[in-house]
């Protein structure tokens, strides 16, 4: 079955892997991209925002065989306190894993590590600043952030190749989203138009007012996504257009309870805020398709099914018959969360993020009928198995 599950996915010449923000969250796309690097699917494009970016970076910028073990010793790393206080810290983590776990336990353990972060930062990451931000006006990062960033550069120098993202090795491209911070618009780095280098990676997790704007070419950029959280647009608004299978991976949940607490509250709203209008992208696109589709069959009733000379440019992008299939894959965060989650960094946490992206994308490759190419009449297909209405999963293969 898995042979058939690749032949399928060979049918799209762009394979898309779009990456949402999400802080300590983001362990849960690498646990995707593992599932489908073991079964044989390779993205061609990949596209992040934030910690989407990071791992955007850290897959594109190392060879097939060595990404998996790339996103591990990062987040090995940064899941690892910094400051003066991590061996304390280490200590008592050590303690807590010796222990069989309950929801107690990590929902105590999952707000000790957020409170680990702000107080302390994170290895490899960001560290706290000694002089408060409040005690300067001068527009410098120090006057402007709580951390530095200087040892993400660090890490993404020593574990990305940017050479090989630059030069196209492997036929993988690279595209990472920003927001300028004067004009407020968004901006695309994309490395099949522009060299790619740690300063658009970390514009893009740039995250205020914890973080620094990053300068790229006389420009102040902060995080993505402030504006859009998931890149997904970008990635549908390519042309000229192929015919496309994006894997949308999702760290915010849209949908969800109503709030009992006000610490439901908090993460509800952030749950809202970063979940970024990811399912308005997806009906619009079904929307477009939709008036292709139709503009199409418009064409055919003119004479000689011929657009007017005249209108032929303006018809040209409309009139393709290139299909989106999008097979999406959001977190579902363990009852021990609450609105601290993005900032959680503890292992204990990582691994459970990293394994419900396993088990999410394996569930989804037992129903290899999600990348049938899409019917060319409709254009699209959005495909989400936490959403299918099924009571059994088919058997693995």
């Amino acid at each position: 079955m898995s042979d058939i599950l690749l032949q399928r996915v060979a049918r799209y010449p762009t394979i898309a892997l779009v990456l949402q923000g999400g802080g300590a969250l983001g362990a849960y796309q690498c646990g995707v991209y593992q599932a489908l690097h073991e079964s044989g699917i390779e993205p061609n494009w990949i596209a992040g925002i934030s910690i989407g970016a990071i791992n955007a970076a850290l897959i594109a910028g190392n060879p097939p065989e060595h990404r998996v073990e790339a996103l591990q010793g990062f987040w090995n790393d940064i899941c690892q306190p910094a400051g003066n206080a991590a061996l304390p810290a280490l200590w008592i983590r050590a303690m807590i894993g010796a222990v069989p776990t309950t929801p107690g336990l990590d929902a105590w353990a999952a707000s000790a590590s957020a409170f680990a972060a702000l107080w302390q930062g994170q290895q490899g990451f960001f560290t706290p600043r000694i002089v408060p931000p409040f005690a300067l006006s001068d527009g410098s990062p120090q006057a402007t952030s709580f951390y530095d960033t200087s040892a993400l550069r660090t890490s993404l120098e020593r574990r990305v190749d940017f050479d090989r993202i630059n030069y196209g090795k492997d036929g993988m491209r690279l595209t990472v989203g920003a927001t300028d911070v004067e004009s407020g618009n968004f901006r695309y780095f994309d490395s099949l138009r522009e060299r790619i280098g740690p300063q658009h990676v970390m514009a893009s997790g740039a995250l205020p007012p914890a973080f620094p704007a990053v300068r790229i070419d006389g420009r102040d950029y902060w995080d993505g996504g402030l504006v859009s959280n998931t890149p997904l647009e970008h990635v549908l608004d390519e042309w000229p257009r192929q015919d496309t299978l994006a894997f949308q991976v999702d760290l915010w949940s849209a949908r969800g309870e109503r709030p009992k607490t006000l610490m439901d509250a908090l993460e509800r709203a952030k749950d809202i805020q970063y979940s970024s209008r990811t399912r308005h992208g997806t009906d619009m696109m079904a929307r477009t398709q939709e008036l292709r589709a139709a503009l199409t069959k418009l064409v055919e009733h003119l004479p000689d099914r011929k657009v007017p000379d005249d209108l032929k440019d303006a018809f040209a992008p409309w009139l393709d018959d290139r299909v989106f299939n999008i097979v999406h894959l959001i977190y579902q965060a363990s009852p021990c969360e609450e609105q601290f989650k993005d900032y959680a960094f503890g292992t204990r946490m990582m691994r459970e993020h990293w394994d419900a992206g396993l088990a999410d994308t394996s569930r989804t490759l037992r129903h290899p009928e999600f990348f049938d190419l899409p019917d060319r009449r409709k254009g699209f297909a959005l495909h989400d198995v936490h959403r299918r209405a099924q009571k059994t999963e088919p058997a693995d293969f």
